[in-house]
């Protein structure tokens, strides 16, 4: 059933026209381009008593088949939507409705989210989206160490495996974005088909079976079967990329059908899961003697939190407000040009003339994402070709003091926490400020002005430096505010693309745009990639 209200002045139907995003006010719905709703006059209402109307005294249904009437019938002014019709009439529909809001029906009330229950059950979902994965490439010693061939101290000889050793970072890149990108094709494919707690649960169950392998393997000699060790962490490392990529875009998928703020929330987790992972290694660097203890402590920290993050998603249907925006859809046809409101239950779209019912439209999505699309895809290019390549190649220009900070804790502090962190402070700041909107031309304006970061980190200490042999920022501040710019106008820019996306389409088409975005993501992500290694051969 559907709630109007009709309002003078200026109502929140402009605000959110304006900012082009549909509604997410608990207190009403924007009924446009649908049949819109006006309470009758008293005198058509049924006999209910002189001293007292409500909702539930009325009858709802009964007032809703009374109260749809025509588009035709209706007047717009830039603040507002009216029906031609006299002040008395008006007046009594007016207190007729204000009655009815002071106590709607049970049905109709949208819960709240008590505690910010659900908010944080999304944060704990992005963390362990990003937290496993983050433990797993960054343990660069232990790989080392692993695939030396070297469970005791060096001889002073090559490895015997110096070829897997010197090319691992290489297979390990192979090996995460290809089944990511393959992954993704097969996620749009399942929406319809299999449930998203199905695909949510699957997914998360994998990759913590995974990991426990990887935690057994830790404080076990490899040193006579490392070519097996090898092909065992690739293997693991195509599962987990492909487990993980299926479950960060089911859930934010997911959260397309929740109010922005939890789509924000599981974001800003991914950013917090990359801090956690930095300020670990920091303090592994720090205080660690043994590196199979310090990752051990990693792996095991991955375990328990995806553990955790299986027992947060069971707990999710259990939260009222998220039962309320998890309900279940009905097939329909999709034209490309309805759009129903956020917060009613809505049909499963179908593309029209498609043979396969179960086959979200592309075609629409692609069609309402393209700008953002866009934005996303050269956000996250530009970051990739400057982070990590570019910037952990930076040197303290006191380096040959010899000082830990110059020498040790340089790159991990100025590079991986820095950028982290104000990846996290830029994904939180959406949060409270959303601007600009999904359809204003300062977005992709944004996007396209941090080009200019990456000449300002090439002229910083970058070594080695074989072609372009210039530095013009002669001090180790210059690379501190470049990596903090890069990293907050990174999560501030990329996080408003991201949500933005699923309200911009029907609801019924939230989570296929979901994993759409996630696309833009991965192919903004490939792409960086591939160019920084030019750019690095450039400098």
């Amino acid at each position: 059933m559907v709630w109007g209200l009709l309002e003078k002045g200026r109502g929140p139907e402009r605000v959110l026209a304006e900012k082009g995003v549909r509604d997410e006010n608990p207190l009403w719905t924007p009924l446009f381009p649908y049949p819109k709703i006006l309470f009758p006059p008293p005198h058509e209402l049924p006999e209910i008593g002189p001293h007292r109307l409500d909702a539930g005294s009325l009858g709802m249904d009964k007032l809703a088949q009374m109260a749809i009437i025509s588009e035709d019938d209706f007047r717009h002014t830039s603040n507002s939507t009216y029906r031609t019709a006299s002040s008395s009439l008006q007046a009594d529909q007016e207190a007729l409705l204000e009655k009815l809001l002071d106590c709607p029906p049970p049905s109709l009330q949208r819960p709240e989210d008590r505690y910010n229950g659900t908010y944080i059950i999304f944060f704990s979902l992005g963390i362990g989206s990003l937290l496993p994965w983050n433990f797993f490439v960054t343990a660069q010693e232990y790989w080392i160490f692993k695939l030396s061939n070297c469970s005791s101290p060096a001889t002073g000889e090559e490895p015997k495996d110096s070829d897997i050793l010197n090319y691992f970072e290489s297979y390990l890149a192979v090996a995460s974005t290809v089944p990511s990108v393959l992954c993704l094709a097969l996620n749009f494919l399942l929406v319809n088909r299999v449930p998203v707690r199905v695909r949510v649960l699957a997914s998360l169950t994998i990759m913590l079976a995974i990991f426990m392998v990887m935690t057994v393997l830790v404080k076990v000699d490899t040193s006579s079967w490392t070519h097996s060790f090898f092909t065992i962490t690739i293997v693991c490392m195509v599962i987990l990329s492909g487990t993980s990529t299926i479950f960060n875009s089911s859930v934010f998928g997911m959260t397309g059908s929740f109010p922005m703020r939890n789509s924000q929330a599981l974001i800003s987790g991914g950013a917090m899961g990359g801090t956690l992972s930095a300020v670990a290694s920091l303090v592994d660097l720090a205080v660690a003697s043994d590196v199979t203890d310090s990752t051990l402590a990693f792996f095991l920290t991955a375990d328990i939190f995806l553990a955790l993050c299986i027992g947060l998603y069971l707990l999710l249907p259990r939260l009222d407000y998220a039962r309320y925006y998890m309900k279940p859809v009905w097939p329909t046809v999709f034209s490309g040009e309805e759009q129903l409101p956020q917060d009613t239950p809505s049909p499963i779209s179908v593309a029209p003339g498609s043979s396969d019912p179960q086959t979200p439209p592309l075609g629409p999505i692609l069609k309402k994402t393209t700008g953002l699309g866009f934005c996303i895809v050269y956000l996250f290019f530009i970051t990739s070709l400057i982070f990590p390549a570019i910037c952990t190649n930076i040197e303290s220009l006191s380096r040959g003091s010899g000082s830990p900070w110059s020498t040790k804790f340089f790159v991990p502090l100025t590079t991986f926490l820095l950028y982290n962190f104000a990846d996290l402070c830029g994904r939180q700041i959406t949060a409270w400020i959303q601007v600009p909107g999904p359809r204003s031309k300062a977005l992709p304006g944004l996007a396209l002005l941090r080009t200019g970061l990456v000449p300002l980190f090439v002229f910083c200490n970058y070594q080695p430096r074989r072609h372009l042999r210039t530095v013009l920022f002669q001090s180790d501040v210059y690379p501190v505010l470049l990596t903090s710019l890069l990293g907050l106008s990174n999560g501030y820019l990329s996080t408003l693309a991201l949500i933005y996306g699923p309200k911009i389409v029907p609801r019924e088409l939230a989570e296929a745009t979901g994993v759409v975005m996630t696309f833009y993501v991965c192919l903004g992500l490939v792409l960086g990639s591939a160019c920084s290694a030019l750019l690095v051969h450039l400098i």
